[in-house]
């Protein structure tokens, strides 16, 4: 198994940073690039959703990042210190409602749902630990 974490502070300044730990975690694992843009998606979701939703107002906070490569399995673990939130509780934001009656919102976590394998979440301590698994080819 190939594994690397990251850990940086929960401000949006901070995607760039984490963009480009995955496309390098992405290079040394040799995986295709075609497959890199759902994991691109999913991390700048949730990392956003993060920093938007997640981080108390005042507060100075860390996300950490992981990526764990075993066999054709490749799985994207965000955590953070925020207060306990389960994004797979949200319902599915109905797509085939007119645009005028569609909420606002809902629909990034909707798409990492759709886009990924499986999506689990754990609340582990004081951290929310979402992970993100995905099969590559090789």
């Amino acid at each position: 198994m190939k594994e690397q974490r990251t850990c940086v502070p929960s401000e949006a300044g901070q995607l760039p940073v984490l963009a480009k730990f995955l496309q390098d975690f992405w290079s040394a694992a040799q995986l295709p690039a075609g497959q890199l843009l759902p994991f691109e998606i999913a991390l700048e979701e949730i990392f956003m959703n993060v920093v938007m939703h997640g981080t108390p107002a005042g507060c100075k906070t860390s996300v950490e990042v992981s990526l764990a490569l075993s066999g054709d399995s490749l799985t994207l673990a965000v955590e953070d210190e925020g207060p306990a939130f389960d994004p797979m509780t949200l319902p599915a934001p109905d797509v085939q409602a007119p645009l005028e009656e569609r909420q606002v919102g809902g629909l990034g976590v909707y798409f990492v749902r759709q886009m990924m394998d499986t999506v689990s979440y754990a609340r582990v301590g004081p951290r929310n630990r979402l992970r993100m698994s995905k099969h590559v080819e090789r």
